[in-house]
């Protein structure tokens, strides 16, 4: 594991992703990836049925894009789905697989997304739209994130400018545990929404935006706070419950923060491993397994050889003849945003997921 992630950072440094200081191509070809000699590479993780599930999911996305008016780039005309947090991780799922803005099949509809979200900064820095109230830091977050890494690729003043504020947001409404909560107000906080802003914010940070160093102790204090000794992540941290999203979470915080071993991320693995998933169903599974899979990518070896076919072949068998997942969080365009996603993640394309 430890080779794996030293090789990809020698990689993202030679390709000049961290900076933004690259030509994109069309689309990119994968990394050659050097895998330690218990993890199985993508050439037998990706089934043929994976690659034409990825496709459908893609192609979904893009005939459910909005395309002309005032909600270009979106992903429905009103109600969650058609809010900043879909059209930011589905923008993403299209760069998961190497399509690049502006660039392309995808290109258009990645940079139609990018600029809905940016549309949606507020005066604030807030990302959210005014007539959406539901989405709150949720979406700032994700947006943060997709918007990172278009600014990563393109390096556009006009997105580094809507980024910089967004991330001047998220720095002064940091609560004084070092978390975040539903609004971009210093109250309390919980990791769930304090996941969204660590994951925006190191994005940020490697697109070249300054995050003071301040606050990316505080907020890893915070997350190191919210584990159980058992290895599982509350909530929050005076007494809030604790789950698998919950610990899918808070390992993968760690993991970006560059905390990869010790006890406790061992025991939150196991813990993960145990609950391998076996459907689709159940609230909130696609936030789940957005990170589930992000922490077992990063753990590699073992871990990801049992957990990525695992998720892959519930993904694969519970997608929709139209491409799309079914998603109780925010609709099937998000649920097919966050299943391309997982499903592209050993592809390891985009830097803000590489171990």
């Amino acid at each position: 594991m430890k080779h794996r992630r030293e090789f990809n950072k020698s990689l993202i440094a030679a390709m000049g992703l961290a900076t933004g200081a690259i030509s994109v191509p069309a689309k990119a070809a994968m990394p050659d990836r050097k895998f330690s000699p218990d993890e199985k590479p993508p050439s037998e993780l990706m089934t043929d049925g994976t690659r034409a599930s990825i496709e459908s999911g893609l192609n979904y996305l893009l005939r459910e894009q909005i395309t002309t008016g005032r909600n270009r780039g979106a992903f429905a005309p009103s109600g969650l789905p058609s809010g900043v947090a879909t059209a930011a991780m589905a923008g993403l799922a299209m760069m998961c697989g190497g399509h690049a803005p502006g660039f392309g099949k995808f290109g258009k509809a990645i940079d139609y997304a990018a600029q809905f979200v940016m549309d949606q900064v507020q005066d604030t820095g807030y990302i959210k739209r005014r007539d959406l109230h539901n989405e709150r830091m949720y979406g700032h977050g994700f947006a943060m994130l997709f918007l990172s890494q278009v600014y990563g690729m393109t390096k556009k003043v006009e997105i580094g400018d809507k980024l910089r504020l967004a991330v001047e947001l998220t720095c002064k409404t940091q609560n004084n545990d070092g978390g975040w909560r539903y609004e971009p107000v210093k109250s309390d906080a919980d990791l769930s929404i304090t996941v969204c802003q660590i994951m925006g914010l190191r994005g940020a940070r490697d697109a070249g935006i300054d995050v003071p160093d301040t606050v990316r102790k505080k907020c890893i204090e915070y997350v190191k706070k919210s584990q159980n000794t058992n290895g599982s992540f509350r909530y929050t941290l005076r007494g809030g419950h604790s789950t698998m999203a919950m610990t899918a979470a808070g390992v993968t915080s760690l993991y970006s923060a560059g905390i990869y071993d010790g006890d406790q991320v061992e025991k939150a693995l196991k813990r993960l491993l145990a609950a391998k998933p076996r459907s689709a169903r159940g609230g909130h599974f696609f936030y789940t397994h957005y990170y589930a899979v992000q922490a077992m990518w990063h753990a590699g070896g073992a871990y990801w050889n049992e957990w990525y076919p695992a998720i892959r072949d519930v993904l694969v068998k519970e997608q929709s003849d139209d491409g799309s997942w079914r998603s109780s969080e925010a609709g099937p365009p998000f649920g097919a945003a966050m299943a391309c996603i997982i499903l592209q993640m050993p592809l390891n394309y985009l830097p803000v997921f590489s171990p």
